[in-house]
């Protein structure tokens, strides 16, 4: 079985749900009718279903290899024709500014891509993400100069990039890091430090590699507020738009052994001396970064979402096709000599799941991806303000619940198969695999929870969780009359004042003890995307309806409508026990000494 990009659930999500068609008037949406959106979403689903899904298993099988003399990578047979198709389709400048020769579409239709792309290969796609994220915080904080050079190549595809924030000794804590720049006489700086677990440090698909490196400038503040960033790149940039010498000081010198995403080179990266240029002001390198980290903890939500489609078709197919046992009401497949699998109550327990939280998960992605766009976009300063608190509070939720729920889709596919499952012969022991480095990327879930409940409740007030929380009310009482709709609008209702409870709770506990805070933080992220996907249900379910209202007999909404009800039936009454275990606080926790453990 490969795999299959879901064309129809997106088209529903931009077409029914968000009906992006209603901002055509925005210039960022101008060339985004639903009839070219469709083209794209189609031309996507074709390319990454044929050209990187038959790919994905080569790369696992094969891997990257690093020549220790040239410091040199290959990647695995194929990845360089399909990175040539893509940068010749035009895919890796969907969503990138015109001024600079990008598309200009909105992230919510590139989303799409992206989506699909991570689904048929989500090594491959790794690259061309890492290389529009180094494009976005060259974008935002680059001089003119450092624009014109290096954007148009990054937006072609021809030169990739990175972000080189980790070192052996500090991971997540980069007040510690250690990387030093020397500023020289010409402007530039002397890069000197060691890099670890940089994705797509090295290889062999585009002309140029752009390093954003995190360094110290020499005399710098210690901690997080002496950290600069720079543009280290692999080759230096000639004015006719060509590449020169080689950075010497810039070099892969070792490759990750990894449990997944093989085809994807992760380096230990080592800077001697490479010159790099600063990006923005001095000390001011981690809010810059932190403009290429939000856009990449969006997409390793994304990534989660994605694997878990890919392996949840795969355990569809294996439920269809495998014969064992018979059902408990009788024989479906009478004339055989078992029935499929897929006969059975606790398979479909697993399918339901996964299709549930898939869905879900997809149409919380695009709506947020949506309030992106409006963030850039929309004229009304209330509008962008809304949609800046929503992008702030809800890119942990994202990330965190979407990567953690994602991993279990896979594993439930894994279940599905049984035995095959645990064997190379079938594809979802990949997608567990590689999904299940998402919970890890970009900081930790952990961390992401701690983000969300230490700093992004209480930023401005407080004001993007009431936003959201207001939303919901509005939307709960404009349809509360609905009676096809109801079952769904009690059940958000519900849900919302159970994350009301639990954010009060915070308010009055987080503070007076930090560690209840953090004891706290993790359900409580749960019961915030629990929250996010009982919300865009009732609009699924809504959509849904409403086509059924209209006439259609198309099997489609009535498995929405189906499946929303699995949700709020078995998979969100989890709210309530995670609003029970955030209420304990932390004494239990932090009882025991740490010699007990």
């Amino acid at each position: 079985m490969t795999y299959q990009p879901p064309v129809r659930d997106h088209m529903f999500l931009l077409r029914d749900v968000l009906n992006i068609e209603q901002y055509g008037n925005l210039p960022a949406f101008a060339d985004a009718s639903i009839d070219v959106v469709e083209q794209i979403v189609e031309g996507a689903a074709q390319f990454t279903g044929e050209v990187l899904a038959p790919l994905n298993s080569v790369g696992d099988k094969t891997g990257c290899k690093l020549d220790p003399v040239t410091n040199t990578v290959t990647t695995p047979p194929g990845f360089k024709e399909a990175y040539k198709a893509l940068c010749e389709g035009g895919w890796t400048g969907l969503g990138s500014d015109p001024t600079y020769g990008g598309q200009g579409l909105p992230h919510v239709v590139n989303l799409s891509f992206s989506e699909m792309s991570s689904s048929a290969n989500m090594a491959f796609s790794m690259y061309p993400g890492l290389a529009h994220g180094a494009y976005s915080a060259i974008h935002t904080g680059g001089t003119d100069e450092q624009k014109q050079t290096y954007l148009p190549k990054m937006i072609t595809g021809e030169w990739t990039g990175t972000m080189n924030l980790t070192e052996p000794h500090c991971g997540t804590d980069l007040g510690l890091l250690r990387t030093k720049a020397v500023p020289q006489a010409d402007g530039s700086y002397k890069i000197t430090g060691q890099k670890i677990w940089i994705s797509a440090g090295e290889h062999d698909m585009s002309d140029n590699i752009v390093h954003l490196v995190l360094a110290r400038i020499e005399g710098a503040p210690a901690g997080v507020k002496g950290i600069s960033l720079f543009i280290v790149p692999k080759f230096f940039p000639k004015e006719d738009g060509s590449v020169g010498a080689r950075n010497e000081g810039a070099k892969c010198v070792g490759l990750e052994e990894k449990m997944g995403i093989h085809g994807n080179a992760t380096c230990v990266m080592q800077y001697d001396d490479a010159e790099g240029y600063l990006i923005g002001e001095e000390n001011s390198g981690l809010k810059l970064m932190f403009v290429m980290m939000n856009e990449a903890r969006l997409g390793v939500g994304l990534q989660g979402v994605a694997q878990a489609e890919a392996a949840n078709q795969a355990a569809v197919a294996f439920a269809k096709d495998r014969l064992q046992g018979r059902s408990l009401t009788g024989p479906k497949n009478a004339d055989g000599p078992a029935d499929p699998i897929i006969v059975h109550p606790d398979v479909r327990r697993l399918l339901l799941e996964n299709k549930a939280i898939i869905e879900g998960g997809r149409a919380f992605l695009f709506w947020t991806a949506l309030h992106g766009d409006l963030a850039h976009a929309h004229p009304d300063e209330a509008v962008r303000t809304k949609a800046e608190d929503y992008m702030g509070l809800l890119t942990p939720v994202l990330k965190g619940y979407l990567t953690d729920r994602g991993f279990q889709v896979c594993s439930n596919a894994v279940q599905v198969h049984g035995g095959s499952g645990f064997t190379e012969h079938f594809p979802v022991s990949q997608y567990l695999r590689d999904c299940r480095i998402a919970l890890i990327y970009e900081g930790t879930n952990g961390v992401q929870a701690l983000d969300l409940v230490g700093r992004k409740l209480a930023a401005k007030g407080g004001r993007g969780v009431m936003t959201f929380f207001q939303e919901i009310d509005q939307f709960v009482g404009e349809n509360d009359g609905d009676a096809e709709l109801k079952p769904f609008v009690d059940a958000l209702a519900a849900t919302k004042a159970q994350l009301q409870d639990g954010t009060m709770w915070l308010m009055q506990n987080g503070l007076q003890n930090p560690d209840n805070a953090g004891a706290a933080s993790t359900d409580y992220m749960h019961l915030f995307g629990l929250t996010g996907l009982a919300y865009m249900w009732a609009l699924m379910v809504k959509a849904a309806n409403a086509k059924i209202a209209e006439g259609s007999t198309d099997p489609f909404f009535t498995t929405k409508v189906a499946t929303a009800r699995y949700f709020i039936e078995r998979v969100l009454p989890d709210a309530g026990a995670h609003l029970a275990k955030l209420k304990t606080g932390s004494a239990t926790l932090m009882a025991l000494p740490a010699e007990a453990f």
